[in-house]
């Protein structure tokens, strides 16, 4: 769901172990007039402190890291009490089964470390504003590797199976990566009363954020692979 209106610039915590790849994130970021690098970590452990110290709006997060990893690290900062930032996984690959389980604990997206600079910074507004760091066709990627997992799919079944039809149908948008304006295209409905059922189905699914109720519908079946 959209965070609250900003008064200041967009405050980002890069989290790498490469100390090229930070700086070349923080190069790039501190181009934009309302983007600020508040703090570069590179484990786990200093990124949670630095969430901490700085409370920013974005977190990008590696996932491969001594001393701490990017999963600990992600499910830490989702335990913070208090306003939480968005978490924004960085890999290098698309297709990394890691990513879908940092979606799983919590992340907003994730973006390829070989992002086009416009791109980078303007998926890290996108972020800010609450919104899935994820491409419909990337999402399709990603959980075609865990796909397998009878578990996952249990579980998602038994949740959809306590929605509405019209629950279930707004579901199944989400899980084609659709905006709120095209499931309200597709649906008949006002870009209100979508807000709403994306609202209460987050709730109802236990989950944090689209990108999550998104692979709750590709475990159910509501999306095929």
């Amino acid at each position: 769901m959209p965070a609250d209106p900003r008064t200041g610039p967009i405050r980002v915590v890069i989290v790498d172990d490469e100390p090229m790849v930070c700086a070349h994130l923080r190069t790039i970021l501190g181009s934009a007039g309302d983007i600020e690098v508040a703090a570069v970590a590179n484990d786990g452990a200093e990124g949670v402190e630095a969430v901490v110290r700085h409370q920013p709006d974005v977190v990008l997060m590696d996932l491969r890291m001594p001393v701490v990893d990017g999963l600990t690290a992600i499910d830490r900062i989702k335990r913070l009490p208090g306003a939480r930032p968005a978490v924004v996984v960085l890999t290098t690959f698309d297709a990394d089964a890691y990513v879908v389980r940092a979606l799983r604990a919590g992340a907003a997206g994730f973006l390829i470390k070989s992002t086009p600079p416009e791109d980078l910074i303007g998926l890290v507004r996108v972020a800010a504003d609450g919104h899935t760091v994820l491409s419909a066709e990337a999402t399709r990627r990603l959980v075609a590797a865990s796909a397998h997992e009878q578990a996952a799919r249990d579980r998602a079944r038994a949740l959809v199976a306590e929605l509405t039809e019209r629950e279930v149908e707004v579901l199944t948008c989400l899980g084609e990566g659709l905006s709120n304006a095209r499931i309200a295209a597709r649906l008949h409905l006002s870009e209100a009363t979508v807000k709403g059922y994306v609202s209460r189905m987050l709730i109802k699914l236990d989950c944090a954020n689209r990108t999550q109720a998104g692979l709750v519908a590709y475990d159910a079946g509501l999306v095929s692979r």
